[in-house]
This record gives C-alpha cells, structure tokens and sequence, in this order.
C-alpha cells in the first residue's frame, strides 16, 4: 500500500492520543454530554491528560461546557464551523473506537447507562433504551421501578439533561410490567419492542 492511501492514525493527525479519542467521543455522540471522570472510564485515559485537552479543545470552541447539579459536562458544540467535517471524519474511522475488539467497545458503550443507573440502582428493576427517531412515535426510556418518592422522575429528568436532547419516557412500576409483559400488553408492544432496543439494564432479570 502506497503511503499516499495510508490509513493516517488519528493521534497523529490531532497532535496527541487523548484529543482524538476526545474528538471521537464527542463527535461520534453528539446528542450527548458527559462529565470528566465518565470521560476518563470510557476513552481509558489519565484524568490529567483529559483535562488539558479538554481545556484546548474549549479555546478552540469544538466541544462546549455546561453546568449542571455541581458537575460540569461536555459536549460537541455542533455550531462550530468545522463540526460537519469533524463528525465525518470519525464517523467514517474505525481506527479510534477506543479498542480493536468490537466487544470491548459494547461493554464501554453499555457502562455509560450503568453510569447513569448508579444513582437509582436500588430503584430500577429495568431499564429499555431504544433508538426512536425524532417524531416517531413510541419510548425512548422505558424505565421500570419504585417511583414513589418520584426520584426516578428526577433521575429521568438529569439523564434528559445529560443526553442534550428531550425524551419521550415512560416509568411503571416493577409489577405493572410483568403483568403487561405477561398479556402481550399493546403499550409495550406498540411503543417498546416494535422500536430498534439499544440498551437494556435488567438486574433483577425481567426484561
């Protein structure tokens, strides 16, 4: 192969590991946001490193910076002018998927909701994420457990926040599902399993 079609790696085309895995991050996600340490989890690099280069790329003005409930979380900013070609680079690389073993990249993409799940997880006896399309109709939570206090109500209302776009979501009790799911109910049939499901947290195996 000629080094002209050469794949180039991307550490070396940005200038350093931790920023392209940084720019991978935001830009193959951009509809979500995410706070410093969940950022180290998931790219598996140093918090230092994380942090300086989140610092260039805020000057730059690629990824912004919000606060919220005493965090500060970053995001793509997709009104820099440069934020379609960033969104097709890392789209059309597979070179910074943070590991060559496709299972390895599930695993880290799935520890993001088990992130999410640890303020509740004595509440949620499941969760269904799908990936509906805006305007479609249907969940794009389905969250099952203990509401009564209404804090799952407020954990739906910090993951919203979080994924930097409204959700459509629905929270039933652990009973009021086994029973739909025992009569082939047609709110889960019609607004759950008839969308594509790209997570599930399922502890107490219900699911």
């Amino acid at each position: 192969m000629s080094k002209e079609n050469a794949a180039i790696p991307l550490e070396k085309l940005f200038g350093s590991k931790t920023r392209a895995k940084l720019l991978s991050l935001f830009f193959e996600n951009t509809e979500k946001s995410y706070y410093v340490r969940e950022i180290t989890r998931v790219i598996e690099e140093q918090i230092n490193s994380v942090r300086r280069e989140l610092t260039n790329l805020s000057d730059l003005g690629l990824i912004k910076a919000e606060n919220y409930e005493n965090k500060v979380y970053y995001s793509a900013n997709m009104k820099h002018p440069f934020a379609r070609p960033m969104t097709e680079i890392f789209a059309r690389s597979s070179a910074m998927n943070y590991s060559q073993d496709d299972h390895k990249v599930e695993a880290k993409r799935v520890s993001v909701w088990e992130e999410y799940v640890r303020p509740v997880a004595n509440l949620i006896s499941g969760l269904i994420v799908t990936n509906r399309i805006p305007g479609q109709d249907g969940l794009d939570l389905l969250i099952i457990g203990d509401n009564r206090t209404h804090k799952l109500t407020h954990w739906a209302e910090v993951v919203e926040k979080r994924q930097g776009k409204p959700l459509n979501y629905v929270i039933i009790s652990r009973e009021d599902y086994i029973y739909r799911k025992s009569v082939r109910d047609k709110f889960l049939s019609n607004n759950v399993w008839s969308l594509q499901i790209s997570e599930t947290y399922d502890p107490d195996r219900i699911l």
